[in-house]
């Protein structure tokens, strides 16, 4: 089953609360967390995905694209996130990181920049839950999709299969109604979408056309799911 997680980022932020209830068919709503340091842009903090937590019914997919998530990232699932990305590249222990989120409740993902491989983290696999794999260089929304990431996430697909795991594979960064039926074929099950969802008339409606897309393409590429 494809997963569509829409990306608070491109929403209105003086209407949080409304934004995610206009989503609510949603498997997850993405929280970008940004610190002005790992990336060139600040957006919202621990206080901001409280208040979010207690706003909506959909799981909270919290994606830290911040220096040192080793220490900040329990402080988000105490604040309400059910699940947490942090990047491999400001992570200073990914594998006790991974282990710390889960011990506290919540699903572990790691991240990579578009420049970063897989191969060298294979054997780190078996501790997440989900693999980000960023088709748009983080920071800023609205960006256009690196085709050149394809192949990134056929090789991932394939590891994650030859290993039998049930690993979630999320990718974020220009997914639209032009681009989710490459990344569903190349074995993405898990969707990150913001303008295309909210700059869409029906914001519901388009989450639903996005993962009738995705489902379609999966289904045609016969690699099957990994939920």
């Amino acid at each position: 089953m494809a997963l569509i997680n829409p990306s608070i980022l491109s929403a209105d932020f003086a209407r949080l609360a409304e934004e995610a209830k206009a989503v609510e068919g949603a498997d997850w709503l993405h929280v970008d967390v940004m610190d002005n340091h790992f990336v060139p842009n600040l957006t919202l903090g621990v206080p901001v995905v409280e208040s979010l937590s207690k706003a909506t019914d959909t799981p909270l997919d919290l994606h830290l694209m911040i220096e040192d998530p080793d220490r900040w990232a329990p402080q988000y699932i105490e604040a309400g996130a059910g699940s947490v990305t942090f990047h491999v590249e400001a992570a200073g222990a990914p594998v006790r990181l991974a282990r710390e989120i889960r011990a506290k409740g919540a699903r572990a993902s790691m991240a990579l920049k578009p420049a970063t491989p897989i191969e060298p983290y294979e054997d780190l696999l078996p501790e997440l839950d989900m693999l980000l794999i960023m088709t748009v260089e983080p920071g800023f929304g609205g960006q256009s999709f690196l085709d050149i990431m394809l192949p990134k996430i056929r090789r991932t697909r394939e590891l994650i299969s030859r290993h039998g795991l049930q690993l979630a594979l999320q990718v974020d960064g220009g997914v639209s109604a032009a681009t989710i039926e490459r990344c569903a074929e190349a074995g993405a099950d898990v969707f990150v979408a913001g303008s295309a969802v909210y700059g869409a008339e029906d914001p519901a409606k388009a989450v639903r056309d996005l993962r009738e897309q995705a489902e379609r393409a999966t289904a045609a590429a016969g690699w099957g799911c990994a939920h």
